[in-house]
C-alpha cells in the first residue's frame, strides 16, 4: 500500500455489468495529483459508464476504487463530492425553476460565517458565480436566469461553474466541452492546465484528439467496454490512437477518421474566427440607422451569392482539370496511334524502294529516313508531356522518377529524390495533378532559378496527406510572393501549381531558405479527396 499513498486514485479490475449485459471490464489504472487523463473511444465503449462509476452515480459490479489509499465503495454522488470528486456530466441535471446562482451551488451551499451560521452566504455565493459566469465570458447578468431558458450551451457553463465552485481534487469531465464554442473550449481547457499546478487531477473525455494531445499527460482507450491501452501521451501518436479506437490498422477505415478529427478542429477554428468577426461588425453597425441594417442584409445576401459562385467556380475547375487530362490522354492516343505508325510506314516504304545502283539516291533516302526519325521522337515526347503513360502503367513514383530523370539529362541540373516507400498508388486525379505540378515546378527552375542543385521529396503522413518539397538553389524569389503580379507580368507557372492546390483542396507554401534559393511546400489531402468526375 505503500505506492497507493503516492496516487490519489487507484482503480483495479473495475466492471459494470446491467444484468447479464457488460458495460464496463476490467478496467484498471492509477492517477497522480496534477495529472490529466485522457479517456477515448467509440460510442458505446464504456466512457461514460466510467465517469459515474468513478462519481458515484454507478455503484461497480466487480473491482475496487482506491482514493488516496485507502479503498472506498462509492455509494452515492454526495460521498464522491465529499471526498473531493467533482464530476460534468455530458447533459447537465439542473432545476429548471431555479436561477442560475442556485443552480450553481446546489448542494453545496456556503454557510455565513456569523450568526446564524446556518444560513447560506447568498452575497458569497453571487459573486463567485459571476466571477465563474465572467471566466467562460459569459454575462455576469446571467446569474439570475432560470435554467429553463437557457441554451444548451449556457447549461454547460452553469454545470462547470457548479463543479468549480467548491475545491475539488479530481474533476471529471465527461464530453463536458462539445457543446461549448470553440472559445469557451479553449478556455476550458485553460482552467485544466491551472487545477493541473494546483495538484488537481482530471479526467475527461472527448473526441476531439487536438484537445485530447493538448492537454493530457496519459489516454486510455475503450473498445466495445473494454481497456484495450494506457499509452502516455508523449510516446504515441494521433494515428496509434485512432487504429486503436476503430479496432483495425486498415487504411479504408482509419483515414477517413483521421481526417475527419484534424478537419473538424480546423472547422472549429474558422467557425469561431468567423464568429468573431460577426459580432464585430454586428457591434459597429448596432450604431448606425436603419440604412445600415438594410446594408448588412445586402452584404450577407452578396456574401452567400459569392460563396455560390465560389463552389461552382471550384466545381467547373475540377471538371475543366478532368476534362483537360481526358482531351491530352485521347490526343497522346490519336498522335501515336495513327500519325506516328504512318511516319514508320513511309519509312519502311522508303527503305523497301532504296536502289543501291545510284550514288545520290542512297544519301538522300538516308537524310529522309533521319529526319522521319526525328519526327517521331518529337511526337513521342510529345505524347509523352501530353500524357506520361508511365502514370498509368506503373504510378505516380515510377512516373516522377522518368520525368526527373529525363529533366535532369536535358537541363543538367542534379537532382535529389527522396519518395516515400509506402507512397503506394493514388487516386488518378491526384496522381495527373501532382505530375502536372512537379513536372511545371521543375520548367519554372530551369527557365528562371539558374539552379545548380534541387530537391524534390514525396511523403505520405499521418494524417492521410501527401506532402511535396521542391527545393533549389537558386535565385529565390521576394516574399511574400504576389499571385496577382505573376499573373500580370503572365508569369503563370507558380499560379497554375496554386490553382492546381487550391482544387485539391491543398495548401501551399512559397518559402526562402536561409542559404538561398525556393523551397515550395505543398500538402494535398488524399483520402476523402474531392471528386475531380462531376
Amino acid at each position: 500500500m505503500k505506492t497507493d499513498k503516492l496516487k490519489l486514485l487507484r482503480v483495479n479490475h473495475l466492471s459494470q455489468y446491467f444484468g447479464a449485459v457488460p458495460a464496463l471490464v476490467d478496467v484498471t489504472f492509477a492517477l497522480e495529483p496534477g495529472e490529466v487523463l485522457g479517456v477515448v473511444g467509440q460510442r458505446g465503449a464504456g466512457k461514460s459508464t466510467l465517469f459515474k462509476l468513478l462519481s458515484g452515480v454507478y455503484t461497480p459490479s466487480a473491482g475496487e476504487i482506491i482514493w488516496d489509499g485507502t479503498p472506498v465503495v462509492l455509494k452515492s454522488v454526495s460521498l464522491a463530492q465529499r471526498l473531493g470528486i467533482a464530476m460534468v456530466q455530458q447533459a447537465p441535471q439542473l432545476i429548471d425553476n431555479m436561477d442560475v446562482s442556485h443552480n450553481v451551488f446546489l448542494g453545496r451551499e456556503i454557510c455565513g460565517s456569523s450568526w446564524p451560521k446556518l444560513l447560506p452566504a447568498e452575497r458569497q455565493m453571487l459573486k463567485i458565480t459571476r466571477e465563474l459566469l465572467i471566466a467562460f465570458e459569459m454575462s455576469p447578468h446571467l446569474f439570475k436566469e432560470r435554467a429553463v431558458n437557457l441554451s444548451d450551451e449556457q447549461r454547460q457553463v452553469v454545470a462547470l461553474a457548479r463543479a468549480l465552485c467548491r475545491p475539488s481534487r479530481l474533476l471529471l469531465l465527461d464530453d463536458a466541452l462539445e457543446a461549448l464554442s470553440f472559445a469557451r473550449q479553449e478556455k476550458l481547457l485553460e482552467r485544466i492546465e491551472a487545477l493541473r499546478a494546483q495538484q488537481v487531477s482530471v479526467i475527461l473525455s472527448s473526441d476531439d484528439l487536438e484537445q485530447i494531445f493538448s492537454v493530457t499527460d496519459r489516454i486510455l482507450v475503450l473498445y466495445q467496454g473494454q481497456q484495450l491501452a494506457l499509452r502516455r501521451t508523449v510516446e504515441t501518436t494521433p494515428r496509434e490512437i485512432v487504429e486503436l479506437i476503430v479496432g483495425s490498422k486498415q487504411p479504408a477505415r482509419i483515414t477517413p477518421v483521421i481526417w475527419a478529427f484534424k478537419n473538424y478542429h480546423r472547422a472549429q477554428q474558422q467557425a469561431e474566427a468567423l464568429r468573431q468577426d460577426q459580432l464585430t461588425l454586428r457591434q459597429n453597425l448596432e450604431e448606425k440607422d436603419s440604412l445600415n441594417r438594410e446594408l448588412i442584409e445586402r452584404l450577407n445576401n452578396q456574401l452567400e451569392a459569392l460563396d455560390s459562385l465560389n463552389l461552382a467556380l471550384q466545381d467547373a475547375g475540377r471538371r475543366l482539370m478532368s476534362e483537360r487530362e481526358a482531351e491530352r490522354k485521347a490526343l497522346a492516343r490519336e498522335l501515336h496511334d495513327q500519325i506516328i505508325q504512318d511516319l514508320l510506314s513511309y519509312n519502311y516504304q522508303l527503305e523497301e524502294i532504296e536502289n543501291p545502283s545510284s550514288e545520290a539516291q542512297p544519301l538522300e533516302l538516308a537524310q529522309i529516313r533521319q529526319g522521319i526519325r526525328q519526327v517521331v521522337g518529337s511526337l513521342r515526347q510529345v505524347c509523352s508531356n501530353l500524357r506520361p503513360p508511365t502514370i498509368d502503367n506503373h504510378g505516380l513514383s515510377a512516373a516522377i522518377r522518368s520525368l526527373v530523370g529525363q529533366w535532369a539529362t536535358r537541363s543538367g541540373i542534379a537532382v535529389e529524390l527522396d519518395i516515400d516507400p509506402g507512397l503506394g498508388r493514388l487516386p488518378e486525379p491526384i496522381e495527373l495533378s501532382v505530375f502536372r505540378i512537379i513536372q511545371e515546378g521543375l520548367r519554372n527552375i530551369q527557365k528562371h532559378a539558374s539552379a545548380t542543385q534541387v530537391l524534390l521529396s514525396l511523403q505520405r503522413t499521418d494524417m492521410a496527406s501527401l506532402v511535396v518539397r521542391l527545393v533549389d538553389n537558386g535565385y529565390g524569389m521576394a516574399e511574400p510572393v504576389d499571385l496577382a503580379a505573376l499573373t500580370a507580368q503572365k508569369h503563370f507557372g507558380l499560379v497554375g501549381i496554386s490553382e492546381r492546390v487550391s482544387l485539391l483542396s491543398g495548401t501551399l507554401a512559397v518559402k526562402s531558405p536561409p542559404a538561398g534559393g525556393l523551397e515550395l511546400e505543398i500538402e494535398i489531402p488524399t483520402s476523402p479527396y474531392p471528386s475531380l468526375h462531376n
